[in-house]
């Protein structure tokens, strides 16, 4: 009869699935099937291992007739780390209502199920469990209490928590900062960094990727070269060349000084990257984009490719937003052939962004195609479609489209929505249609107007000559007039021939101090229409002194 510890043993040395199988028929012919122990390591093998198959571990949990608590949980924790939260839920149900108690190693796995389904009612009832077991002093289950309150959002709950656990505890310290960052409070995540750092507690490196994270999100690149000089002293510069670089913190830093603008630095941390993932890539090809260097994030692009990554649909969003920019049709329809062949074509987000793509570069037609060819299309395919078209001067058919849309339930117009909608007014000299939309827009559906709609809107009415309307419009601005607005009443000005008007939009301006040349072009224009030579001459000094250059007439062919 073979020995239970030889059994062990042999489980110890397994490495694959087909040895575990055999090792399985052998404890299934000896008595050790009745002992606790194998079973264990054998649904060990099966949970944990990377030969492992999560299935195969549910059949001979199934064949248990007594599994012991540690069982339930490696069975709840091959669930979740399996991907499967909710079937670990239902497992941690079944184990209560089977009488079995959980322990501390139960609690945070089946937290973090609820963490990942964000599922606050369960977390709520597991507190609950948790409370009443007295394991709520227990580190790693208010650690996982306070992740599932800041996953749900939750993050009232999630301090009430957090001051419970001992300060010492960077785990709880980095989940309560990744809780901010994650639900759009990037300051807040500063903030917490910054408390955490007073109270004399080390921050570990994915405390400093989220630091980081948050920093290029609220655009704070002071924090962020504090926290990269950290970084540097702590003697893990992830840009040495050496095989336990850290690509992913390597990222974080690379998008923080690109996201703030510094791209020369991001460039430089760029090119001396030991290794490269396809998020370094993006990064800097989005910063490109982002800040108007659309020739570069081409360049790169074709780098990429050259270097033997494939790019994935963050690189083509980005990459699409260049080509619309740059009026690159061509390049934009390469792309748009690759996705058709790679069969990824469909997906809303892509095919939105090829939409946006030919609607900018004038090539409307197949705009229409593809917004044609999905059956279900969100609110931003419907907004890129009336932005496009308005844009073309095709405003009654915008109209038409975004009545169309409202026919729709599900659909809820959003403030680039109107943007589109009352430039279509404008396009087609729609006045009463614009001022409809314009009332419309808040008291049905809550949006607060923006300056580019008021811009839309006192552009209409400048053009038509009802000056004392878009005065009044102004007036019930919350924020003050842009130089874009003001722009719009001195072309109405110049189309009326209204020299009273412009020379009241002159003072604005002499506050605003504009470094344009268009306002001061059209100013000059409005004087030399009207015969003020004089009035030309002091603007044009204007000009020189502050030394601006009108804009060089170009067109994209």
């Amino acid at each position: 009869m073979i020995h239970q510890n030889i059994i062990l043993s042999l489980l110890a040395k397994c490495k694959s699935m087909s040895e575990l199988k055999k090792l399985h028929g052998l404890i299934v012919t000896t008595p050790t099937i009745k002992s606790i122990i194998p079973l264990s390591k054998l649904i060990d093998f099966c949970v944990d291992s990377e030969f492992g198959d999560i299935n195969y571990a549910d059949l001979v949990f199934r064949q248990i007739d007594d599994p012991s608590v540690y069982i339930w949980n490696s069975m709840i924790r091959g669930l979740v780390n399996g991907h499967n939260p909710r079937k670990s839920i239902l497992l941690y149900s079944q184990m209560i209502k089977n009488g079995y108690s959980p322990d501390h190693f139960t609690f945070p796995f089946v937290l973090k199920a609820s963490s990942l389904i964000a599922d606050q009612d369960c977390g709520k009832c597991i507190h609950s469990c948790i409370v009443k077991s007295g394991f709520e002093a227990d580190a790693y289950t208010a650690t996982g209490l306070l992740h599932m309150y800041v996953s749900c959002a939750d993050m009232k709950s999630g301090l009430k928590i957090f001051d419970t656990i001992p300060k010492w505890n960077v785990v709880a310290w980095t989940c309560l900062i990744a809780g901010y960052l994650n639900n759009n409070q990037p300051c807040a995540a500063l903030k917490v960094f910054e408390n955490m750092r007073n109270c004399g507690v080390e921050p570990n490196e994915i405390t400093m990727v989220n630091a980081l994270i948050a920093c290029a999100h609220s655009r704070d690149i002071d924090t962020g070269r504090l926290v990269h000089q950290h970084i540097s002293k702590a003697g893990y510069d992830p840009f040495m060349s050496t095989a336990n670089s850290n690509i992913i913190l390597a990222t974080a830093i690379l998008e923080m000084y690109a996201k703030c603008g510094s791209l020369e630095i991001a460039r430089d941390l760029f090119n001396k990257m030991p290794q490269r993932s396809i998020v370094s890539w993006n990064c800097m090809i989005s910063a490109y984009n982002q800040y108007g260097r659309h020739r570069e994030a081409i360049d790169l692009f074709f780098d990429m490719w050259s270097n033997g990554f494939d790019p994935d649909k963050v690189t083509f969003l980005s990459f699409l937003s260049v080509c619309a920019q740059q009026c690159a049709l061509a390049l934009g329809q390469t792309v748009h052939a690759y996705l058709l062949k790679t069969g990824i074509a469909t997906d809303i987000d892509l095919a939105t962004a090829l939409l946006d793509m030919y609607a900018k570069t004038g090539e409307l037609g197949s705009a229409k195609k593809i917004f044609s060819s999905l059956q279900k299309k969100d609110v931003v395919m419907w907004t890129s479609m009336i932005n496009g078209l308005a844009m073309h001067g095709h405003g009654n058919e915008a109209l038409s489209m975004f009545q169309t849309m409202q026919e729709d339930s599900s659909l809820v117009p959003d403030h680039i929505t109107y943007i589109g909608v009352l430039c279509a007014c404008s396009h087609v000299g729609l006045i009463e249609e614009a001022q409809k939309h314009f009332r419309l827009m808040t008291e049905m559906y809550g949006i607060l107007p923006r300056r580019e709609h008021y811009g839309c809107l006192v552009d209409l009415l400048s053009r038509a000559g009802l000056f004392t309307e878009a005065e009044r419009l102004l007036e019930t601005m919350s924020v003050q007039p842009n130089i874009p607005i003001w722009g719009a009443i001195l072309n109405g000005c110049q189309i009326h021939e209204n020299l009273c008007v412009a020379n009241q939009v002159k003072v604005r301006l002499a506050v605003l101090e504009p470094g344009q040349s268009g306002v001061h072009v059209l100013l000059s224009n409005i004087y030399a229409k009207a015969g003020r030579w004089e009035e030309v001459n002091v603007t044009r000094k204007v000009m020189k002194h502050r030394r601006i250059t009108k804009t060089i007439g170009h067109s994209s062919v």
